[in-house]
């Protein structure tokens, strides 16, 4: 099979052959279809993740079929199509794990870091994680919804967002624009933060009624202009900065979810924190049951990402494109 490895931190994808892997206890074999190209995959080959195991085949927004199972696998059979996700595993026995979060788990492995991915034509997961994907969900369009949609969709509803919440959203990029129709199908009202105004007729016609340029004006401002504040704001930017400038346009008991983030620490004021009770969390992607509703409901309300279709051999220029913003849509590499 065709893999895209990466070899080592600060060195660029390398296109090989592989031999396709047996799956062992409690794996299935998954014949890739597609898997997109998330700003975390930059991440790994930048060296950002301590713990990644390199070499190391990137990848963790993968769609497929079931090709072969391992013992001990009663479900999914053969010729199930699935999703497989940054949770690649966990130790199942924790509290976090028995209660359904085994994304909290301390002993997870992350899909793409620590265990092969999606960049190949084939890849091996852990049963138990996968996800069926939902009937009429087009594979190659549902491939991101794996991460970038579970992270904004959890995310807003680990913030609470609700049906006439002002919910703020910082960047319209894949997992932003994903945000803004998840927001918008709960039935809460949008405002997108955005750098410039490049993105603001595109994030209205997903569905925000506010657009605030960060470069025009103070995004906390706006926000209190708007209302009151907002009563979730959900950073969707890989920007910690970006987060702690729109903080204070939370309104009284509001939620800061930090779906996207950078190296540096969050510095917040802590007077107003108190006195409004006002709370910051992060939000890692999901469990397996998180994709699932995840899929449902991007299925019900017919949301689906903005892709641009690429091929294996594209896979390393497309992922470093991420890193610039050059990309129209989120990439996803397709084997047909």
């Amino acid at each position: 099979m065709r893999a895209a490895i990466a070899t080592a931190p600060n060195t660029p994808l390398s296109v090989t052959r592989r031999e396709i892997p047996a799956p062992g206890p409690g794996e299935v074999l998954i014949r890739v279809i597609a898997c997109g190209v998330c700003y975390s995959d930059l991440k790994l080959v930048h060296g950002d993740y301590p713990f990644a195991r390199f070499p190391v085949v990137p990848g963790h927004e993968i769609t497929g079929t079931v090709e072969a199972v391992g013992d001990g696998v009663s479900w999914p059979v053969p010729g199930t199509a699935v999703g497989g996700q940054f949770l690649y595993d966990s130790c199942g026995h924790c509290d976090h794990c028995v209660s359904g979060n085994q994304i909290l788990c301390a002993e997870k492995v992350i899909t793409g870091v620590v265990k092969d991915g999606g960049y190949a034509e084939y890849a091996i997961l852990k049963a138990a994680f996968v996800t069926p994907l939902p009937a009429g969900l087009d594979p190659v369009s549902a491939a991101p919804l794996m991460c970038a949609g579970i992270t904004a969709f959890n995310g807003l509803r680990q913030g609470g967002a609700k049906a006439g919440s002002r919910v703020a959203v910082i960047g319209a990029g894949g997992i932003g624009a994903l945000a803004i129709q998840y927001a918008a199908a709960i039935g809460a009202r949008v405002a997108v933060i955005g750098r410039s105004r490049r993105s603001e007729e595109q994030a209205k016609e997903l569905g925000a009624e506010l657009f605030i340029s960060s470069a025009e004006t103070d995004p906390a401002e706006a926000l209190k202009a708007w209302e009151g504040g907002a009563n979730l704001i959900l950073n969707a930017a890989p920007s910690t900065t970006a987060a702690a400038a729109a903080f204070g346009g939370l309104a009284p008991d509001g939620t800061l979810v930090l779906g996207g983030y950078s190296p540096e620490p969050i510095t917040l004021p802590t007077m107003p924190m108190v006195l409004n009770r006002l709370r910051v969390m992060g939000s890692p992607s999901g469990s397996p049951h998180d994709l699932r509703d995840t899929l449902a409901f991007s299925a019900h309300h017919n949301i689906r990402p903005e892709v641009t279709r690429i091929t294996l051999d594209e896979a390393p220029t497309a992922l470093e494109a991420v890193g610039t913003g050059a990309t129209q849509g989120r990439p996803v590499i397709v084997f047909d």
